[in-house]
């Protein structure tokens, strides 16, 4: 049975710069995902009194 993949061979300097990109991507995936001020913007205050739980050791 033929392979039909041909065997691709890129250099050492191609594939970090391939890594570059991808780290670069998800780096500003994550930030816009787990972005802190937002985040900390929609979770409640402790003395919100729509909070029915109030806070951990109240």
């Amino acid at each position: 049975m033929k392979n039909k993949n041909p065997k691709v061979e890129i250099t050492r300097k191609e594939a970090l710069q391939r890594m570059g990109k991808y780290a670069a991507l998800t780096a500003v995936g994550t930030f816009l995902i787990l972005n802190p001020k937002k985040a900390q913007a929609q979770s409640p205050t402790p003395d919100d009194p729509m909070d029915p739980g109030g806070g951990l050791f109240d």
